[in-house]
């Protein structure tokens, strides 16, 4: 049995461990610690000790090891948890992940690192273990835990396991103890193992190599064979004699009786305890036998599969869309049956599609779980007091947004703690709780998920957003709304700190965090109150392989707008249109002037119409701002499989990705923002931004 196969097993497993022991810390209450929630911390410390040792990976264990001890004695009132204490484990936390990352990518984890780590648990286990806990003694950390426990007698059985591998497991088997016997049994085979480590410690290990209805241990007895009772007898005399007990003295029955008796209650309650244990054992493999059977089964599939799934699906899903598109030119009353069955095929296929996205659905718990620690860390370097509240963590986004927001929101996150909610002080001094409150919600929004960072802090300036932009050379307009004035902060280099911090003031981030939303098919708003806090939203498409469009015809050819980002559309007429002194046309719609792009000079269609007046005008978002965008003809709603474009060809002006249509032909789906910013030059965007309602001098009719 080559172990390399497992590893990956225990590395996910081995992460998910440290993602939930990272949440209990967290969540642990130091005035009233639930012991509940320390006695799982020290469950996932114990199974990655376990994993490790199988997996030869030392330092690993090693660390873990002393972790364990410390959280044992947690658990049994020996040692009083503080914040000190909790931040020492979530430092060991992180070395573990670090550890687990070195050994993942095949090299050798830090050893100055492990020491450090090492010595400071250490520390608290000979300091602070018995002090003030509900028993004393020494801290049995890293140098003499080992003699803590006894050696006992197990018995292992492997069931459903070639001959082939069981000797690799009774190796791993004598890594934790020596191995008295073994061999086949009925349907079995099992080995008797010497050992101080408990039946659990054992299964933590092979957790990660076997099923759990493929291995049972329970206790058992050596010192004779269970038949032999006279043997037995004379075993248990001998030790009563050597205990300084004469069970069966004649003598004095009066003073005996009650020592016999003591000893009778005695060995009885020693059988009632090993048989209480078996039937604990009994149960525990009668429920590992039948996983399937349970809610919450599942199944471990690469993600890979998973793509190669959801890329068939969309192809049938455009193979369907063709047999539609013919479909629609046959006589009914001569096809009725064919064009029933290709209405079944579409309802089936649909169904398929929506089943298949679902498997990469992933709950936005996924992401949110990951800030508890950045909050608590970041708070105490600023010296806030913050709570952070999570909303909608069942919201479910596809997996690779998911992975890809995360970035995104925690420079989010960061730059509320550090510009949004102000220190305790300064919050008492306005009348607000010295608490500050952070909150990261998500919820479905039509096709769409919305996810929202707000923060009840002192808002965004204004003026002091005007000024520094101007300082930095931006073109600006105290007329701007309080939206254009918002976005502002999403300019490269763009930042108000006063001084620089390691943990922002440096004006990257924000521009960033709105380029790599964008490229996800979203896009970013701004709302903020002086004095009440902002709250930065962030609207998403659920999922980038299908997109919900707006099919347009511009020309001979047709593209895809996402729905996400049309607002509205209208015909154009003369009397709206006016043009700005730099040549911009400028679309005016209930009061409010918008620049107006042609798709047809955007993407170099000769052919296209190049009349303005007459057009159809799309009013969408790009770039933070809305334009009107021309096309020719409104074609249709329709959801679209996307193709990447740049993977397969190259990189194409306008375009963010591609589809097929059900005449087998291909259509671009058009990306807004790039438009908006290859359509007009830096001139005359710094005169859109400077165009207002109150400067009529620059438009003319």
């Amino acid at each position: 049995m080559d172990m390399s196969d497992f590893y990956s097993t225990f590395f996910q497993e081995a992460d998910e461990l440290l993602t939930d022991m990272e949440n209990y810390l967290l969540d642990l209450d130091l005035e009233d610690p639930d012991s509940e929630q320390v006695n799982a911390i020290f469950r996932a410390a114990h199974s990655i000790k376990g994993g490790a040792g199988t997996f030869g990976f030392d330092l690993l264990q090693q660390t873990t090891h002393i972790l364990e001890n410390l959280l044992d004695h947690a658990r049994q009132d020996e040692l009083t948890l503080t914040k000190e204490i909790v931040d020492l484990f979530l430092k060991t936390k992180d070395v573990l992940t670090d550890q687990i990352e070195a050994y993942r990518s095949e090299t050798t984890p830090e050893q100055d690192t492990y020491e450090e780590i090492c010595h400071l648990l250490d520390e608290v286990g000979k300091n602070e273990v018995g002090k003030g806990g509900g028993a004393s003694g020494t801290g049995n950390t890293s140098e003499d835990a080992a003699s803590e426990s006894q050696d006992s007698y197990l018995a292992v059985h492997f069931k459903g396991v070639g001959e082939e591998d069981v000797q690799s497991l009774v190796d791993e088997l004598e890594n934790l103890g020596s191995v008295s016997s073994q061999g086949k049994k009925d349907d079995y085979y099992e080995v008797i193992l010497e050992t101080s480590v408990t039946a659990d410690d054992i299964e933590a290990v092979m957790c990660f190599i076997l099923d759990a209805e493929q291995i049972e241990i329970h206790p058992v007895s050596v010192t004779a064979e269970p038949e032999d009772s006279a043997q037995i007898q004379g075993s248990q005399k001998d030790e009563l004699a050597a205990a300084g007990i004469e069970l069966f003295s004649t003598e004095d029955d009066e003073k005996t009786e009650p020592v016999k008796q003591d000893v009778v209650e005695a060995v009885e309650a020693d059988k009632a305890v090993e048989a209480d244990k078996e039937i604990k054992a009994a149960d525990k493999a009668k429920k590992a036998k039948k996983p399937a059977d349970t809610e919450n089964a599942s199944l471990r599939v690469a993600v890979d599969k998973i793509d190669q799934v959801i890329n068939l699906v969309g192809e049938l899903i455009i193979t369907q869309s063709m047999l539609n598109e013919t479909a629609s030119t046959l006589d009914r009353s001569e096809n009725d049956a064919l064009l029933n069955g290709i209405n079944l095929l579409q309802r089936n296929a649909r169904d398929l599609q929506d089943a298949v996205m679902s498997i990469r659905m992933l709950p936005m718990d996924y992401v949110f779980s990951r800030f508890p620690r950045l909050v608590r860390d970041l708070a105490g370097r600023l010296g806030k007091e913050i709570e952070l509240v999570t909303v909608g963590e069942s919201t479910e986004l596809d997996k690779g947004l998911t992975e890809r927001i995360i970035d995104p929101l925690t420079h989010l996150v960061r730059n509320s703690l550090d510009h949004g909610i102000e220190a305790p002080d300064a919050r008492e001094a306005v009348g607000k709780p010295r608490l500050g409150k952070l909150t990261l919600s998500a919820q479905h929004q039509g096709g769409n998920i919305l996810i929202e960072v707000k923060d009840d802090g002192a808002g965004l300036n204004r003026d002091k957003l005007l000024a520094k932009a101007r300082s930095n050379g931006l073109t600006v307009s105290d007329n701007m709304s309080d939206d254009e004035v918002w976005q502002l902060i999403f300019a490269p280099g763009f930042s108000t700190a006063e001084t620089v911090s390691d943990v922002s003031g440096r004006g990257v981030g924000m521009d960033v965090v709105k380029r790599n939303i964008q490229a996800m098919g979203g896009h970013v708003e701004i709302v903020s109150k002086t004095g009440q806090g902002t709250t930065t939203k962030i609207i998403l498409p659920l999922t980038l392989a299908i997109l919900d469009g707006m099919s347009v015809k511009v020309g001979s050819e047709v593209y895809i707008l996402p729905v996400s980002s049309v607002v509205e559309s209208l015909q154009l007429r003369e009397e709206n249109l006016y043009t700005l002194s730099g040549g911009v046309p400028l679309l005016k719609v209930r009061g409010e002037y918008f620049p107006v792009a042609l798709v047809s000079k955007a993407m170099g269609l000769e052919s296209a119409n190049k009349e303005i007046v007459g057009s159809i005008a799309v009013m969408v978002e790009g770039e933070g701002r809305r334009y009107a965008l021309l096309v020719d003809e409104l074609v249709g709603q329709q959801q679209v499989v996307v193709k990447n474009v740049e993977s397969n060809y190259r990189k194409i002006p306008g375009v963010s990705a591609a589809t097929i249509l059900g005449n087998g032909s291909v259509a671009f789906i058009l990306d807004l923002a790039d438009i908006y910013n290859i359509y007009f030059s830096e001139s005359q965007k710094r005169e859109i931004v400077a165009e207002k309602v109150d400067k009529p001098e620059l438009l003319t009719a």
